[in-house]
């Protein structure tokens, strides 16, 4: 029995440590407007305590539309800095997490918002429909 209690502490303490550590992650991201590779083992947590809507990019290194969206992903990344997050998740890399989400075509562009997928935008469409579509769920401020 106290060995079960030893244990439970030490989970709830590492469970603290990685929510802690996730929270200033997200913030250095956000402050500096990267782009965040994300993998099966980090990708729900990134999403989960993420305090703004996270634009993820499923894609994979043979797909050409995808590799044409990169750098608008990263362009939309630094013009949004503060108001979104941005990540991908490469499918071939994390099978797992693409079949959780039927990913059947890429590039796939899913929104998060809150920890659940909202929106999604399909195919190599350039920043216009992108941002759009992301525009919907960030938080303009008022000067």
């Amino acid at each position: 029995m106290e060995k079960d209690k030893e244990l439970e502490s030490i989970r709830s303490k590492k469970l603290r440590e990685m929510v802690k550590r996730a929270r200033e992650e997200s913030k250095q991201h956000r402050e500096a407007g990267d782009v965040v590779t994300l993998t099966s083992s980090n990708f729900h947590e990134f999403i989960r305590n993420a305090t703004m809507p996270v634009l993820v990019d499923f894609w994979a290194e043979w797909c050409m539309p995808c590799l044409m969206m990169g750098p608008i992903l990263e362009e939309l990344a630094r013009d949004y800095a503060g108001k979104a997050l941005f990540a991908r998740l490469n499918i071939d890399k994390n099978p797992e997490t693409a079949r959780q989400y039927s990913i059947m075509s890429i590039p796939l562009f899913i929104i998060f918002s809150g920890g659940r997928p909202v929106e999604s935008v399909l195919g190599a469409v350039g920043r216009g429909p992108l941002e759009k579509t992301l525009q919907k769920y960030v938080r303009t401020r008022k000067a």
